[in-house]
């Protein structure tokens, strides 16, 4: 399944014509395919979860986040803008590579980096990390990364990841820096009595987060956090269902999936800019289906 929303839009990127600092638009790291390779040789296990995968040759963790040379830009010379790209590299691994937030535990890190100040954060932070059930609009997925505990658990202890971050001048002389990283979780059934034959689903997560680094003298902001100005994600094996404020992935499922080409995508493609539209990539409104994961 494929989900892709945006929210706080304070200033949408122009993919097109925009001229970035320290790097370029994502390029097509993994060259689309038109059908998976299949086969029981190729299907993922408990040992090999990425088995079959584009990314079992990619990196770990953070280690899979490009970060690029840090050049002085609006108000921050070169060290302060190499902080605020390492700060935005820990946003991404606080909301989407912390264990405990993957548990569906409250993301106390990541909230730590954002502006305290920035009134329409702060309000959707406090629904989205709520009891209450979520809407489309207050889905924490929005931001973080969150199994539910009782339904699925990581196989293993590694994410792969693949992204980089890019930086340029913003409003008022501040850094704004842009993350688009995809992750990779192999995830396996909770159940206590999953084990080295647990079926094992990859849910996919390209996320595109741009976090802006103000000037304290311009705009209202605490030391060492920053302003959200946009996001954007697609979902691949998370779940089609309604907000539930966690990734679901589909055990136990299998079938050719929607016939129409149309409605099939590689989340491994990362040649195109993210939709920030708020529907699914299927033509019909609904559901996609992933090519490969």
């Amino acid at each position: 399944a494929l989900l892709a929303a945006a929210l706080f839009p304070r200033q949408l990127l122009d993919w097109a014509g925009a001229a970035w600092q320290g790097g370029t638009r994502p390029a097509a790291e993994e060259a689309p395919r038109d059908a998976p390779r299949t086969g029981p040789d190729l299907r993922p296990t408990v040992a090999d979860p990425f088995r079959g995968s584009p990314a079992a040759g990619w990196a770990g963790g953070t280690a899979g986040i490009t970060v690029p040379e840090a050049r002085a830009t609006g108000w921050m010379d070169a060290g302060q803008v190499g902080q605020a790209l390492r700060r935005s590299r820990d946003f991404m691994a606080a909301a989407g590579l912390d264990p405990r937030v993957l548990r569906g535990e409250r993301p106390e890190k990541a909230v730590a980096l954002l502006n305290p100040h920035q009134k329409d954060v702060r309000e959707y932070l406090r629904a989205a990390l709520s009891p209450a059930a979520p809407t489309p609009k207050t889905d924490p997925l929005l931001l973080f990364s969150r199994f539910r505990p009782d339904q699925a658990r990581l196989a293993g202890d590694v994410v792969r990841t693949r992204g980089q971050l890019t930086y340029r001048e913003g409003k008022r002389g501040a850094v704004e820096v842009t993350a688009d990283v995809t992750f990779v979780y192999p995830v396996t059934p909770a159940a206590a009595d999953a084990g080295a034959d647990a079926e094992v689903v990859r849910t996919i997560v390209r996320r595109q987060v741009v976090l802006s680094w103000d000037d304290p003298a311009k705009v209202v902001t605490e030391p060492g956090t920053a302003s959200l100005v946009s996001y954007a994600l697609h979902v691949t094996n998370g779940g089609c269902s309604g907000p539930t404020g966690y990734f679901v992935p589909p055990f136990g499922t299998a079938g050719d999936g929607p016939a129409d080409p149309a409605d099939r995508i590689d989340p491994y493609d990362r040649g195109e800019p993210l939709d920030t539209g708020d529907g699914t990539s299927a033509a019909d409104g609904g559901c996609a289906t992933a090519v490969r994961s």
